[in-house]
């Protein structure tokens, strides 16, 4: 089988994290063993969660900016009615999540506005209003209210932790919906080119629709499971995910102009960005310079996967 350019652009993400793998692992022995690879895993099954939201909007062309905004708003909803509602607490967060989504792909498609506005402008309704309902603070969870309800966060099977078995649940969901369903070929054929899909008979609207809320449920997912984590909710609780979710996306070989990717591709970019920090973190890297190299990163990713034929004029 003839090795193609195209070829090697879809396998150098893999190559690049069997690289990055091994030479952090050459650096620090101790980050091969098992312990240290759950942690790994542990720490990009929430990244990968919000990442698996975004691919699909991504697939249709969009972009999704209020991400971060819905999975801070889901822990601080979360946190504040725990101690009333219990159990009920963790699908009214999810469904908050949702509704964000829905108004932005309402706003996208009915309005026929850009998606990088509609979703830039409610993740700043939606921050806004966590800021109100949280009055700009950290709200607990109590250790009781963790063991009682995050159990399927914070506990283990098998010596996998459970964070870890909620991302397996996402992908297998995700993959499904992509590749056994019509939904996730319309994504790809809105994505490859609205006018065909629209002239093919696609309800290219709802497919939207679908899509941002979609990204916003997971982000809200994503947000749940941190607020497990870290006993609390915040509403900066997700503010440094944004960039390496998406960066995880375009690195993974999603295009930017959409049409072209996957989740399968998304799993692989959240471990590679996951393992870029890490190695940063063992050579003393500062959380501030972090983002700058996931910048750089982004741009890189863009660069490598955009389809240049569908914008013959940038501005």
């Amino acid at each position: 089988m003839p090795i193609t350019l195209s070829g090697l652009r879809n396998q150098a993400p893999l190559f690049a994290l069997v690289v990055l793998f091994a030479l952090i692992a050459g650096y620090d022995p101790r980050f091969i063993q098992p312990a240290s690879i759950l942690a790994l895993l542990a720490d990009t099954a929430t990244l990968f969660i919000m990442a698996a939201g975004i691919t699909f909007v991504l697939l249709i062309g969009g972009i999704d900016l209020s991400s971060q905004a819905v999975a801070s708003m889901a822990s601080v909803i979360v946190a504040l009615l725990l101690p009333e509602l219990g159990y009920l607490a963790l699908p009214l967060g999810l469904a908050i999540g949702i509704a964000a989504g829905a108004l932005s792909g309402v706003l996208h498609t009915w309005l026929r506005l850009p998606s990088f506005i509609v979703t830039l402008a409610v993740g700043g309704v939606v921050t806004t209003i966590t800021m109100l309902a949280s009055q700009t603070r950290t709200i607990n969870i109590s250790g009781t209210d963790r063991d009682a309800y995050f159990a399927w966060v914070t506990g283990q099977t098998w010596g996998i932790p459970h964070e870890v078995l909620v991302a397996l649940v996402v992908l297998l969901a995700c993959v499904f919906l992509q590749r056994k369903t019509a939904f996730g070929r319309f994504c790809n054929a809105v994505g490859a080119g609205e006018p065909a899909a629209w002239a093919s008979g696609i309800a290219v609207k709802r497919i939207k629709l679908w899509v941002f809320v979609i990204s916003a449920g997971l982000a809200a997912l994503s947000g749940i499971v941190m607020a497990g984590r870290l006993s609390s909710g915040s509403p900066t609780l997700a503010n440094e995910f944004l960039l390496p979710a998406i960066a995880a996306v375009l690195v993974g070989g999603t295009a930017l102009t959409g049409g072209v990717g996957g989740i399968w591709r998304t799993l692989i970019g959240a471990l590679l960005v996951s393992v870029v920090r890490v190695g940063m973190t063992f050579v003393g890297v500062s959380v501030f310079a972090q983002q700058i190299v996931f910048g750089v990163i982004l741009v890189l990713a863009v660069a490598l996967t955009i389809d240049r034929s569908k914008i013959p004029v940038v501005k």
